[in-house]
């Protein structure tokens, strides 16, 4: 007897047989090896590319070529690719497509850019719950696989009038809420640097494909470090910005119509430069005149470089201390400020868990409903995700005794918190939210800080498959600046030394492992320096609100006072494996 696959079944199947169409369509060129060619594209700056290519120095099939290599080497090592778009635009006949393939891409040429096109051929991956007219946005699950959407996001219509190239989506986690990125959909996307390990999410399949060199840029979203965690994990940057600073109409939230605490979407980057490059030309490109959520606000030079600044550093958020190796990494970055003469000043902030509590029951105040019922019965989902849902379907009352019983503030929190709520008490959410933000503004304007500085996430990349002990409540130092709506950025500080970052011996077993809490305790039961080695680590920048260009600054100023004390990352995308 001949029995149909479920839709879910069914769905993937087709899906991933798309996908691999997609990449069968490639040229038989893009198997081959980088030409010097090809690395010398690879290797010129947003600027310089783009004025390549807008001088007609370089063609868009040069480019796509040269990324394609890199995009066909990421997905056979990390699975980062959830649609091809490359054999599409090589078979249309988009205006740049006629620019003339040279050899010379020097770009000292002084002819200027075309009108509207600073961003031209510049390659742009975008995170698979953005709307690109033509394709799906499947945001991870199965059920919105093979539904091509009707039009593009604002900022895909911004991107393509600067002349960019969408050349891929990158792969998400179901409902992009996890720590892990991987699916049924896509299957699981590994770590660039080592594929036991993960790469981060939700946008953990952009933070790989620029590890790989695979982009020059990723439009992701953040709604709790889905960009921050990856640019962490993968080696790589990323920047939060504040809610209306980048277009973000068009992209799909996990948790639609939630005011509480928005999505943001904001791009990463494999360089500094480019990431502050592509921000100034978006700006330029006037995007509240394409996005109405987008507020109309001119880029404005921040000029920090060469003051004297005041950094706070946050040692511990109050639920999981940062591992050794990322301690250190927090240590370096601290050392090298003072060097250059800049204050550094410990810091106590506001409690941590109480805004993160906040922030819980605003995104789950429908008990789960919106961002379940995309989910057919038989999809697989992240383990943290099915904790998620099990511990919102549990009656109050039953929660109410285990958070009696409960020795650990978080889990008892947790249970007595996170269910639904009725209008009246998520307006009252909204108030203590408000709240928590005028006191955070009162603690920053009385220290007088220009900027904060933290760990991303307690630990270095996790072992693939270890997120259920980790938890979503481990990634509190990210989403505590989306509740306040600060601007915040990661950049790559070192890597994981094997016996420098070490637990001491027979941690697990101490007074001081089994005095932590039960987030702290996961994060370190998966750290293991020894296999860890060579994992990047990045640390965290963080603004107040609308500060996105003094961010980026904030970023450089460590970035060289950690190059000028000798610190190298090895972190080059010169240093990733060739194609």
């Amino acid at each position: 007897m001949w029995f149909s696959p479920s839709p879910h079944r069914f769905n993937c199947q087709a899906k991933q047989q798309e996908r691999q169409r997609q990449f069968d369509a490639l040229p038989s060129s893009y198997n081959e090896p980088c030409t010097e060619q090809d690395d010398k594209i690879l290797d010129l700056s947003l600027s310089d590319l783009a004025h390549a290519h807008a001088s007609s120095s370089i063609s868009t099939p040069a480019i796509l070529q040269a990324y394609g290599k890199k995009v066909l080497a990421a997905q056979q090592a990390s699975n980062c690719i959830a649609a091809l778009l490359i054999p599409d635009i090589l078979h249309s006949h988009a205006p740049q497509l006629c620019l003339p393939a040279t050899t010379d891409i020097d770009s000292s040429q002084s002819s200027p850019l075309k009108e509207n096109h600073s961003l031209s051929g510049v390659p742009v991956s975008i995170k698979d719950c953005i709307d690109i007219k033509g394709y799906d946005t499947t945001v991870g699950y199965s059920s919105r696989a093979n539904k091509p959407v009707p039009s593009s996001a604002p900022i895909v219509r911004l991107l393509h009038d600067a002349g960019a190239l969408t050349h891929v989506k990158t792969t998400v986690p179901p409902g992009l809420l996890g720590v892990e990125t991987s699916s049924d959909l896509f299957g699981r996307t590994s770590n660039p640097y080592n594929p036991g390990y993960s790469s981060g999410a939700s946008t953990g399949g952009g933070g790989a494909l620029l590890a790989h060199k695979g982009s020059m840029i990723e439009i992701a979203t953040d709604i709790g470090g889905s960009a921050r965690l990856p640019a962490h994990w993968c080696g790589v940057y990323g920047m939060k910005s504040s809610i209306g600073r980048f277009p973000s109409w068009g992209t799909v939230s996990p948790l639609p119509g939630l005011e509480g605490v928005e999505t943001s979407c904001s791009p990463m980057a494999r360089r500094l430069d480019d990431l502050e490059e592509f921000w100034k030309r978006v700006v330029a490109m006037r995007p509240w005149e394409y996005d109405h959520t987008c507020i109309p606000l001119p880029w404005r030079p921040a000029n920090v470089r060469g003051k004297k600044l005041r950094f706070g550093a946050i040692w511990d958020d109050g639920i999981a201390p940062p591992t050794p190796a990322c301690r250190r990494a927090l240590q370096m970055t601290v050392d090298a400020l003072q060097k250059q003469g800049h204050d550094v000043v410990d810091v106590t902030p506001p409690s941590i868990l109480e805004g993160l509590m906040i922030g819980f029951q605003l995104c789950f105040s429908d008990g789960g409903i919106d961002f379940f019922s995309a989910v057919y019965k038989d999809e697989k989902l992240d383990p943290v995700l099915t904790a998620t849902k099990s511990l919102l379907s549990l009656p109050q009352f039953l929660k109410s005794v285990l958070a009696h019983f409960a020795s650990d503030p978080v889990q008892s929190a947790m249970l007595t918190s996170v269910n639904a709520k009725s209008p009246s008490q998520e307006r009252a959410l909204v108030v203590a939210r408000e709240e928590y933000r005028a006191k955070w503004r009162g603690v920053w304007e009385n220290n007088e800080w220009d900027f904060l500085v933290c760990a991303p996430h307690p630990s270095p990349a996790i072992p693939k498959g270890t997120a259920e002990k980790v938890t979503l409540v481990s990634c509190a130092n990210m989403m505590i600046w989306n509740i306040l709506d600060y601007t915040a950025g990661v950049l790559p500080i070192t890597t994981v030394h094997s016996t420098l970052d070490a637990l001491p011996s027979g941690f697990l077993n101490s007074s001081e492992y089994a005095a932590m809490g039960i987030v702290a305790k996961g994060v370190y039961a998966v750290y293991d320096a020894s296999k860890m080695d060579s994992l990047p680590v990045g640390v965290q920048v963080v603004g107040r609100r609308l500060e996105e260009e003094k961010v980026l600054e904030g970023m450089r100023v460590i970035e060289e006072a950690v190059r000028a004390s000798g610190i190298t990352n090895n972190l080059s995308p010169r240093s990733m494996p060739s194609a």
